[in-house]
């Protein structure tokens, strides 16, 4: 709410600067700092009465990618102003057939900025067009689903007309994660859709993890959520733990793996607190709602200064941004404990 009330309050002195110098309007150094801002993109040519139209494509219902869709809509709302920008937000239903007609759609009615939520949105959409700005959010690995080099840091950049933020947390922290909280573990199945590209990065690079633990891993791959069931069935038949990355189709069938995990005593670590609420004992979680505000934070600099997107640097989640966090459901029925340091899930799981 802060944030918010300190976003509202410099839009208003902005409005009042622009009437007149004389009025006195402002006075805060939010304010002035907001009055700067607002001279300096109606000298790059910004429309103060422009409307702008937005599409928003996600992939798929569920509690991240919504979080982050929410974090975008706030962001861009509080910097542009209610008045100044509509949103058309679709969801795909996690048919990428539907994404690409989602996205075509969105070219074709020359949005004036499309956010893409998750990699086959992200994937759609750059298909669909090179001129349209595009920001990702929920993206695992932008090179790898733009099937492109990028360097890191203030490198990190596309070179396209895409910027956008990772929703990928360190892969090294949550094998460690895995290694402390199941010392004991011998086996563990890495759980995943196969058709998801951000999905088979995640698993490949903490292999590599697993390797320096000297933790032994065997891959469980799913096309679809048809075969979901039995996949997970020969998993927990074979492991002591299961690895889930942030894998939209597990999310959004998170509770037919845990109807087969938890009466089997098999914990599952997962990449996102979506999946952990619903199937998962722990994760390390990454705050959506914050990595989809500072997406909007970019399409803002995006269509109000006219930055080009390939040259903002994709951005990771901060520090801040991640979290310890636990299934209390889950840990109970499977005899599991945590220290301060854990923060308990909300879930309405019995």
């Amino acid at each position: 709410m802060k944030r918010l009330f300190k976003n509202l309050t410099g839009i208003l002195a902005v409005s009042c600067l622009s009437l007149s110098l004389l009025a006195g309007c402002g006075g805060s150094s939010a304010s002035t700092e907001k009055a700067t801002s607002a001279e300096s993109a109606a000298e790059t040519g910004a429309e103060t009465d422009k409307v702008y139209e937005i599409g928003i494509l996600q992939l798929v219902q569920h509690d991240a990618l919504g979080q982050a869709t929410q974090g975008f809509e706030d962001a861009l709302t509080e910097l542009l102003g209610e008045d100044h920008v509509n949103f058309d937000l679709q969801n795909a239903q996690g048919d990428t057939a539907m994404c690409s007609t989602i996205a075509n759609q969105f070219a074709a009615d020359k949005k004036d900025l499309i956010l893409a939520n998750a990699t086959a949105s992200l994937q759609a959409c750059a298909n669909a067009t090179q001129e349209i700005p595009i920001v990702g959010t929920s993206i695992t690995s932008f090179p790898s689903a733009l099937d492109i080099e990028m360097g890191e840091g203030d490198q990190a950049l596309t070179g396209i007309n895409v910027t956008g933020t990772n929703d990928l947390t360190p892969l090294s922290r949550q094998a460690q994660q895995l290694h402390d909280l199941l010392p004991d573990a011998q086996h563990v199945g890495i759980l995943y859709c196969s058709a998801e590209v951000n999905s088979v990065y995640q698993a490949e690079h903490i292999a590599e993890t697993f390797d320096e633990l000297n933790i032994s891993y065997e891959n469980f791959t799913f096309s679809d959520s048809n075969d979901l069931q039995s996949i997970v069935t020969a998993a927990v038949a074979k492991c002591d733990v299961l690895y889930i990355p942030t894998d939209n189709t597990a999310a959004s069938n998170a509770g037919l793996i845990d109807s087969v995990a938890r009466p089997a005593g098999v914990p599952i670590i997962t990449g996102d607190d979506g999946t952990c609420k619903g199937c998962g004992l722990a994760c390390l979680a990454i705050n959506f709602y914050d990595i989809g505000y500072r997406a909007g934070e970019m399409a803002y600099d995006i269509l109000v200064n006219g930055t080009d997107p390939g040259t903002i640097p994709v951005e990771d989640p901060s520090e801040e941004a991640l979290s310890y966090v636990y299934n209390p459901v889950i840990a109970e029925d499977l005899g599991f404990s945590f220290g301060e340091e854990y923060t308990a899930l909300e879930t309405d799981m019995e």
